[in-house]
């Protein structure tokens, strides 16, 4: 892997029946310091409740969801109601736009506080998000590992999404493929991760 890749020039990951490419290098570290500073402090965090097998948690991270429409996004039995997009998601989504050659409407972002902040095995293939959803991720703060792993297939990828990058996932990926975000006991600090996406 080429670690020196300009923003113009993703790495496909070799992921039969998925579509993933990674641009490690999407914001520089100076602009990625200050995007994660001002998102931390501007962005409103909440902590849902999940149900599993019946009993009730806290989610393990923060979420907020942020969209240019008022349509709501349903996932896990938790439906989120949008703030409007900030100037800097603005920026932000400005910026994938241009390399992804689609409109977002919407971003779901996760505050990842430490290592055992995480999200397990799923895809993101809610009704909402239509037929082969394109989901672009950009990664800010501490480095996580993402792995992916085929559904039916014994498969298995995974990546270390470096602060300031940015993930697209297309095609049958959300089909094909699972992915996570698992803990970690040696992660201590914090890891915001925006989500855009096309809400229909």
């Amino acid at each position: 892997m080429d670690l020196f890749a300009s923003q113009n020039s993703p790495i496909q990951l070799k992921m039969p029946d998925g579509d993933v490419c990674y641009y490690p290098h999407f914001y520089d570290s100076n602009q990625a310091d200050q995007l994660f500073k001002t998102l931390m402090e501007t962005i409103q965090w909440q902590q849902d409740d999940i149900k599993v097998f019946g009993k009730v948690y806290k989610q393990p991270r923060l979420t907020a969801l942020y969209a240019s429409n008022k349509n709501t996004y349903t996932y896990s039995n938790i439906t989120m109601t949008p703030h409007l997009f900030t100037d800097e998601l603005l920026l932000i989504k400005e910026k994938i736009e241009l390399v992804s050659s689609n409109t977002f409407t919407t971003c779901l972002l996760n505050l990842y506080r430490d290592g055992q902040d995480s999200n397990g095995w799923h895809a993101d293939n809610e009704k909402e998000l239509g037929p082969e959803p394109l989901i672009a991720s950009v990664s800010l703060g501490e480095e996580r590992w993402f792995h992916f792993k085929h559904r039916t297939k014994n498969l298995k990828q995974k990546i270390l999404l470096q602060h300031g990058s940015l993930l697209i996932m297309r095609g049958k990926t959300q089909e094909n493929w699972l992915h996570q975000i698992p803990k970690s006991k040696k992660i201590t600090k914090p890891r915001i991760n925006l989500t855009f996406r096309i809400i229909h």
